[in-house]
Parts: C-alpha cells; structure tokens; sequence
C-alpha cells in the first residue's frame, strides 16, 4: 500500500484521508472518509506542482464538468464537493468523488482481445457515457458540448460482479473542453499519442468527432488486443506521421483467427478515418450499429439482460407483496374498479408511487388524489392532453430517483382563459423512490418491465373510487436507464440523508420545468413526450 504524509489528515473537517490509490501529471488521488455523513469517498488534489491560475480554473472545471454530466450519466464518475485546503502555506484545490473499486480497461484488456459480448457491452456503455457528455451541460444558462480528449483504457473503470454483471464509468475529464462559440479552441497538443486523432495532434478545433476517432483506437485495441497503428519509437513525431498519413491494420493482419462481424470492422475501421468528415458524425451512429449487434448476438450477457434477470430474483415489496404478472394487462375500466384509496392515506390532495397489486396483477401506478371537476376535465378533454413524463437520479448521498408525470390540458386552459377563471397550468405529479428499500425496488423493477405504468385519480368528493385512470407508455431508453440505475444503486453506500437527496433531485426538476413547460403549452394537441 502506497501512503505518504497526507495519510490521517482531516480536510475540510468532514473528508479523513486514508490511503493514496492514484496519482500522475495532474494530481493525486485518495481514499478517503466522509465523517460527517458515513462512507467512503474519494478526493482528487490538484498536484502542487501546477498550482498556478489557469491550472486552478481547469481543474475547478473538470470538477463541474463531472459534477453536473455524473448526475445526468451512470456511466461518468460523479463529483460530488469541491473545495480548496490550506496546506503547506498553498491553497490547494481538491474535489471530491464517488469512490469506485474495479479495474481500468487497460487492466481488462491486457494485451489481449476481449469475447465479443462483453466486447459489447463495455462498448455501449463507454458510447452512452461519451453521448452523454457531447449532448452537454448547462454553463450560464447556455448548453455546451463536452469534448473528453483523452479517452483511453486506462480512463475507463470496469467493476465487476458475478450476479450483477458490469457498470462502466469514464474518468478524468482534467484536459476535457467546453465548447464555447465565442471562444478560440486552438491550442497547444494536449492528450495521449496513441490513442489523439489527427486534430488534435495539430492543436486544433476539435469537436466529438475526435473522440469518436480515440474511440475508435480503443475498441480495436478491445477487439485484437493490438493498435490499429504501429511505431518505431513513442515520440510525438512518430505517431504525429502515423494518425496522419498510416493505414490501420485491418483485423486479419493483426489476428488471423480472429472471426468477427464484417460490419463491426467497417464500424471501427470509419471511426478511425483521418477526416473528421468520414467518420460517424455522432456517437447515436455509434450506439446503431452497437445494439444491432447486440440484438443479433442473442447469447450476449449485456448489462440490460443481467439487470433483468436480477431484478426479477429481487424480493417482492413488503407493502402488498405483489403476486405474479397476468398475461393481459387489464382494461381502463377494469383498472378503475381494482383501485381503492389505501386506508392509510388522508383524504387530500396528495400524490404518491405504490403498485397497483391483486390475485393476478401488479402494476406500477402514481396514486392522485384531485378536486372532481378537475378530473372531469381531464377525462373530457383527454384528446387534448398533453402528457410529460421523466425520470431523474441521484446516486449521492443517497440513491433516490424522482419519478415525474406533467399534465396539461391545452383545450380547458383555453376555456378558463376566456371564461375569466383561474388557470390550472400544466398539473405535476411528482414521486419519490428510495431504490434502496425493497418497495422503491419493486416499482422500478415494474417499470421497466411492464413499459407503461397507471395514473389513477381519485376525487376528493369521491374517495371511495377510481375516478378515472390514464395509462402512459415509457420508451426504450427509458426502460433501460431503469434498469441500470436500480441495480447500480444496490452495491452503493448511503452516505447521507435521503431527503438530501430529494432536494438535488427537486432542484433540477424545478431549472427543467421551466424549459418543459412552454414546450406542453405550444403542443397543438394532446401528446406524450419525454427523455
């Protein structure tokens, strides 16, 4: 074990170092104690040796840039403090991290090719983390791509777990880039040579294009066990000559054995074209191609799959004990008459998540309780519905995910504005799940399974009774996020109070609901829409 005088320290009287794990060029990296609120965390510092002012503002970016793309992505390493310690007479920045235990991808890899399922699924999830990033973050209220520039293996973490199969997180966003319309983005060269694309070799704009292309090198190198490229010597020239003007071995050269889709070769072999122009503008074609693949290849052990099949060994929630799925998911009416007020709820206008369970069916649902006539409205007007529904996470301190269901009626909106009275706007159906207890669990499990869950409103002159329900579709990609997120919050240790939780997650749905709102409101008609 690696120790030095830092070992034992208290920083920010919360944060007790414990052990140095990591460290290189830009800083070290500790395992370290949250006293204040339990767990393990870890805390980057920036190396002393770069303590200067334009390294200090890098560095505070990278935390930001992982703070805010960790909350919106499982597969990036989430930020959760940033602080600066008096040591040594410096102010030393540091921030402060998930702590995650696996191995690198170079680890994984070692010189040697990996099967093509787990090939796969590592790749899809390295693709997913890398969209997540390019589609960007919120600066000033102003969205701005992300450009990672030093995607390689060993800033990718694979854990690993026999029941539950692999999560994969992209690390180290020190040199990534904010791309900025109004700033100059050509620079001296800052990356890894192996693994650059031509650009940036030259210190110029780069766009996600280019870690399509270092993509591209690792997923060869996932796929061999070799580069697509070869040196005489590991200088800047000879790899500068070699990104540019080199052709990549095709996978015959490198491996003859080696037996693969001709249409995984073609995929890699376009990420590493040396004009941006000639290779997937986006990492969506990327995923395209991934998950035909994965559709083809039925024996792959993917991440969506071991989910699956451990969220169905889970144990039923402790509150109803929801017996098996029926084939046939029940008819409105049918939903309607299944559905009674639970006795230990007050007669108010509440909302709440709690399946929807009998002899024969349990469905997830959003229990409402609302005056009558706004029902009635609903229930009227429903061609002119608009539907919104979303699903936020946090993983710290707590595990938590906000369910979220909007509801606006474009037509009533429009009656009572000319009748004068009041306006109800878009009516927000917000519900909390701790995915650490059985029943937070179970709802996610249903989720997504079943695709779709309930809205059932209950009117407060009328409690007895459905009033009315509203069945909503959840998409593909929603179902899957799901999935990952219930079983990625089970290995992971509550380091604070769910409500903290609840408040982060609260905060964000307040900054999307002021862009979601005038997006339902110019609906023409009645829709479903969501992330």
């Amino acid at each position: 074990m690696v120790t030095d005088s830092n070992v034992g320290r208290l920083l920010a009287n919360r944060y007790r170092l414990a052990e140095l794990i990591g460290k290189g060029a830009m800083g070290r990296v500790y395992r370290a104690e949250d006293i204040l609120l339990g767990g393990v965390i870890a805390v980057k510092f920036l190396a002393q040796t770069l303590l200067n002012p334009k390294m200090r503002d890098r560095f505070k970016s990278e935390a930001r840039i992982c703070a805010q793309l960790g909350r919106k992505s499982i597969h990036i390493v989430n930020v959760i403090d940033y602080g600066v310690s008096d040591y040594k007479d410096e102010d030393v920045p540091f921030y402060v991290m998930e702590y995650l235990q696996g191995q690198s991808l170079s680890e994984v890899i070692n010189n040697q090719p990996l099967p093509l399922p787990r090939f796969l699924t590592i790749s899809r999830q390295i693709a997913l983390g890398l969209q997540c990033a390019h589609q960007g973050i919120i600066v000033d209220d102003s969205l701005y791509p992300i450009i990672h520039r030093d995607i390689k293996p060993s800033n990718i973490l694979v854990s690993r777990d026999a029941s539950l199969g692999e999560l994969v997180k992209i690390l180290d966003f020190g040199i990534s880039k904010l791309l900025q319309a109004d700033s100059d983005q050509t620079s001296s060269y800052m990356g890894t040579l192996a693994y650059s694309s031509p650009e940036q070799m030259e210190g110029r704009e780069l766009d996600s294009r280019s870690d399509t292309y270092s993509l591209g090198v690792m997923m060869y190198e996932m796929l061999t066990g070799k580069m697509p490229l070869h040196v005489e010597t590991h200088a800047f020239g000879a790899w500068f000559k070699a990104h540019h003007y080199q052709t990549p071995r095709t996978f015959e050269a490198v491996n003859p054995s080696l037996k693969l889709p001709k249409a995984l070769e073609t995929l890699v072999m376009s990420c590493l074209a040396k004009a941006p122009e000639d290779r997937p503008q986006s990492v969506a074609d990327i995923l395209e191609v991934l998950d035909a693949l994965g559709k083809r290849y039925k024996d792959n052990p993917g991440v969506g799959k071991r989910i699956a099949d451990y969220l169905e060994k889970m144990p039923p929630s402790v509150q109803g004990q929801p017996k098996p799925l029926s084939d046939r998911v029940p008819l409105i009416d049918e939903i309607c008459t299944l559905a009674v007020w639970p006795k230990n709820k007050p007669i108010a206008q509440i909302v709440f998540a709690q399946s929807l369970t009998t002899e024969t069916i349990a469905l997830p649902a959003v229990w409402v309780m609302l005056p009558q006539q706004e029902i009635q409205n609903l229930q009227t007007y429903r061609l002119y519905n608009v539907i919104y529904k979303n699903f936020l996470y946090a993983m710290s301190p707590h595990p938590t995910l906000l369910w979220v269901t909007g509801i606006y009626n474009r037509q009533r909106h429009q009656q009572k504005s000319n009748g004068g009275e009041a306006q109800q706007g878009t009516r927000w159906l917000p519900c909390y799940l701790d995915l650490k207890s059985p029943s937070g669990l179970e709802t996610a499990r249903l989720l997504s399974q079943k695709g779709e869950y309930q809205v059932l409103l209950f009117a407060l002159e009328q409690p007895e009774r459905c009033f009315h329900a509203i069945t909503i579709t959840i998409n593909e990609s929603q179902r899957l996020q799901l999935q990952e997120w219930a079983i990625t919050s089970q290995p992971v240790r509550s380091i604070g109070s769910p409500t903290l939780s609840k408040n982060i997650l609260k905060a964000e749905f307040d900054k999307l609901k002021l862009r979601i709102t005038p997006e339902m409101e110019k609906d023409p008609g009645g829709s479903s829409f969501g992330r």
